[in-house]
């Protein structure tokens, strides 16, 4: 009995809409992030908001609904090269994500963080930036551990215009 079970159907989770995101960022060959950061089209990019110095903008490729990340406008890789003021704006802007992320996903916890260099896991390595992931109390189940998948509930575009409602709502 163990034989007919079907694993190969079971292991293929799929999220087409994720596509036109993935095939748009790779077209250009752009660091995405200084491609935000020199755009006026926020809603094209999903920038939430901006500093003078900085701006936050939803993840692409989430830990979870609604992850977001505080990016300076300059592409630097080291945290010694940041200004005071960039500095400054960033954990405003990682305050401000917490805000927003409390009352549009209801997120219960946070996991706030840099991620340093190639070696700690940073998809992008020479364009710091902090990752503001909500977390919800039981978030962590068995699919994330044992099928090595994360299941997220809702789609970018809908959240992004809940970020920016939301947002506009709090001025």
């Amino acid at each position: 009995m163990q034989e007919d079970f079907p694993k190969d159907h079971l292991e293929s989770l799929w999220a087409p809409w994720r596509v036109e995101y993935y095939e748009a960022e790779h077209r250009t060959g752009e660091d995405f992030l200084l491609e935000a950061a020199q755009s006026d089209n926020d809603p094209a990019h999903l920038v939430v908001t901006r500093r003078k110095s900085a701006f936050l903008i939803m993840n692409k490729y989430p830990y979870s609904s609604g992850h977001l990340m505080a990016v300076p406008y300059r592409k630097i890789s080291n945290m010694a090269d940041l200004s005071d003021g960039e500095v400054l704006d960033l954990w405003q802007l990682a305050i401000h994500a917490q805000r927003l992320l409390e009352t549009a996903v209801r997120a219960q916890g946070f996991n706030i963080g840099w991620n340093l260099g190639r070696a700690s896991g940073a998809g992008v390595d020479d364009h710091i930036h902090i990752h503001i992931v909500p977390r919800w109390v039981g978030d962590s189940n068995f699919i994330a551990t044992i099928g090595g998948t994360r299941i997220i509930p809702q789609a970018l575009q809908p959240l992004y215009e809940r970020l920016v409602a939301i947002q506009a709502e709090m001025a």
